[in-house]
């Protein structure tokens, strides 16, 4: 493979190409990059001699890029743009201002989405990335500083934990979903419902059977029903009218408030279990993890 230093006169050479290319300007990509217009001139003359082609079409006041032109500086761009992007993520890790917090998808878009924007009031100056998975992340192993998980903590001794939702289940239906039925008065009155299941595939999560045991209604006489593996999919399906599914408290009481979910019967599980901040035991993490921390603890609901 021919080596780059070879094709190019210098990797500057480039940041001088994609901002003429961008601007149509010689002047005004010197503007931007604080640099004579003669400079971008040399600059972009070397770079087509190195390549042994055209790039720019020289024009009265102005340049135009050619046909092959176009698409050097098309990838070109995306080149340099990953480069930034990656450079710009790496500078607010070691600042710290970057933070990633770690969770499932649900917990991200019922819960943390709705809260941003009192986020960024709290914590203006911090970037935070959210990133979900299906499973529970090693966070040391991918570097992540802080996660929300739900179980026991003493399953987790390699991580500190503060709790941030107490764990409280009650069924859920959407707003037109009882339009010409009666209305679920009794844990009993639901075996007669279409019934959403949530079928989780990494994490342990209570089912109907659990649910109707506490009400003492046998397992064996709940119908199985529409069975899915993703709880953002499950809340979908229940506004959309497909049934009645479980609705855990934290994640479904802005959409109960809204009217845009129907809270059912009088019963509900609660569990003893909370979901947890958690962050590693053995790992300083930065400044501005602490204040996410915190903020999130400061939000625990009992």
């Amino acid at each position: 493979m021919e080596n780059l230093r070879s094709l190019l006169p210098s990797i500057n050479s480039l940041v001088v190409f994609e901002a003429a290319g961008r601007h149509g300007s010689f002047t005004g990509a010197a503007r931007e990059l604080l640099m004579t217009q003669a400079a971008v001139s040399y600059a972009i003359h070397r770079l087509e001699a190195h390549l042994g082609a055209a790039l720019f079409l020289r024009e009265h006041r102005r340049v135009r890029l050619t046909e092959a032109g176009r698409r050097f500086h098309a990838d070109v761009s995306i080149g340099l743009s990953h480069i930034q992007r990656s450079a710009h993520d790496l500078r607010a890790v070691a600042t710290g201002e970057h933070v990633t917090l770690s969770c499932s998808s649900a917990f991200a878009a019922f819960w943390m989405v709705p809260r941003m924007a009192q986020f960024r009031a709290a914590l203006p100056h911090i970037d935070l990335r959210i990133q979900t998975a299906d499973r529970d992340l090693d966070l040391v192993g991918e570097g992540i500083p802080l996660a929300v998980r739900g179980g026991d903590p003493n399953d987790w001794p390699q991580y500190e934990t503060a709790p941030l939702v107490r764990e409280q289940i009650f069924p859920v239906c959407g707003a037109g979903y009882l339009a010409g039925l009666n209305r679920p008065i009794q844990a009993l009155d639901l075996l007669n419902h279409q019934l959403i299941h949530l079928e989780e595939p990494f994490r342990t999560a209570v089912t109907w059977r659990d649910w109707f045991a506490v009400a003492g209604i046998e397992g064996r006489r709940v119908p199985k029903g529409l069975q899915i593996n993703d709880y953002v999919s499950v809340v979908q399906s229940v506004i959309a009218g497909q049934g009645i599914a479980l609705g855990w408290h934290h994640l479904v009481e802005g959409l109960v408030a809204q009217g845009v979910l129907v809270r059912l019967t009088e019963h509900a599980l609660t569990t003893g279990m909370y979901f947890h901040v958690i962050w590693p035991r053995d790992a300083t993490i930065s400044k501005a993890a602490h204040e996410v921390r915190d903020w999130l603890q400061a939000r625990r609901q009992d």
